[in-house]
């Protein structure tokens, strides 16, 4: 009994031991098959830039002559750059990029905003740089719009100032919008200060706020200074305004909406209520710029921003 069942074990382990030297071996050449396949693969790339090489060396002929071979190599140091270039441009849009350096540009053009009521309170919010002394801001930041019960406010803004260079700066509400309470389509204002050194924003009222788009919001988070946040794009809303995921803290309304240009397309104007994520924007609309007399003749945004990059 003893003996069948030590050559039963035996069959056992040696039928195991043949399956598993078959596995290893068809593993093996599945292996070098993808290798091999990889190595062909491989081969024709290099092939296909060997004969891309040699044809842009090959003598051409020009009215009867043939002229030199051309030594110089297929693609020029400027044309690789200029490759590059378009790669990385294309990268930062796929990926909702923007660079460094042109959000730092454009944070210089956002400032501060105090308004100071007749109860004694003081209130704060952001104004971005429009040129020639003119900003754009939140209404509600700078006039008082009714109270949460729907009556006329009690209170009144004495006086609105910008923050430049650890300064207040006296500024004047020139023209605002229709809105009688906050987060509403005409919750916008003008404001005028004397003209200062600060580098002034290009507007692009003709955004499509596709869904999904990257933005970067720029806004005097808590009165701690400009800060940046960024987010996406939902859906527009039956007001006009656009629904979008950025931090919607106190002090950034009225600040800036910027695309991947570097453009300003919206003002952030409120919050849902209890959430500070689910913001809402309101889009920048050529009426928003009638009173500013630098936009009348300003380039097209589009091209404007090109040249700075």
């Amino acid at each position: 009994m003893s003996t069948r069942r030590l050559v039963f074990a035996t069959t056992l382990l040696a039928t195991a031991a043949g399956f598993f030297t078959l596995g290893t071996i068809q593993t093996r050449r599945s292996d070098a098959a993808l290798r091999a396949s990889y190595d062909a693969k491989l081969d024709a790339i290099r092939q296909e830039l060997a004969k891309a090489d040699r044809d842009a060396a090959e003598p051409t002929a020009t009215s009867g002559q043939v002229t030199a071979k051309n030594t110089e190599p297929a693609l020029s140091a400027t044309v690789k750059a200029g490759m590059v270039s378009e790669i990385k441009q294309a990268l930062q849009r796929e990926m909702g990029l923007t660079p460094v350096n042109l959000l730092r540009d454009r944070r210089s053009s956002f400032v501060e905003l105090y308004s100071y009521d007749s109860l004694g309170k003081t209130n704060y919010g952001t104004a971005g740089y429009l040129g020639h002394g003119y900003f754009i801001t939140v209404k509600h930041a700078v006039v008082a719009l009714k109270d949460d019960d729907d009556r006329p406010s009690s209170r009144s803004i004495t006086s609105v100032k910008i923050m430049y260079r650890g300064r207040e700066v006296p500024a004047k509400v020139i023209d605002s919008g229709d809105a009688d309470v906050e987060v509403h389509s005409g919750d916008w204002a003008i404001l005028k200060t004397r003209e200062l050194d600060l580098p002034a924003l290009q507007v692009d009222p003709s955004y499509a706020y596709e869904f999904a788009e990257p933005i970067f919001r720029l806004g005097n988070d808590y009165s701690k200074g400009v800060i940046l946040s960024t987010g996406y794009i939902g859906q527009r809303t039956a007001n006009g305004l656009v629904t979008c995921l950025t931090d919607g803290h106190p002090g950034v309304s009225g600040g800036g909406i910027l695309d991947q240009r570097g453009a300003l397309v919206g003002i952030p104007i409120g919050r849902m209520q209890g959430d500070y994520r689910f913001s809402f924007i309101l889009p920048m609309r050529s009426e928003m710029l009638r009173r500013v007399p630098s936009y009348s003749t300003a380039i097209p945004p589009q091209q404007a921003v090109a040249e700075e990059q």
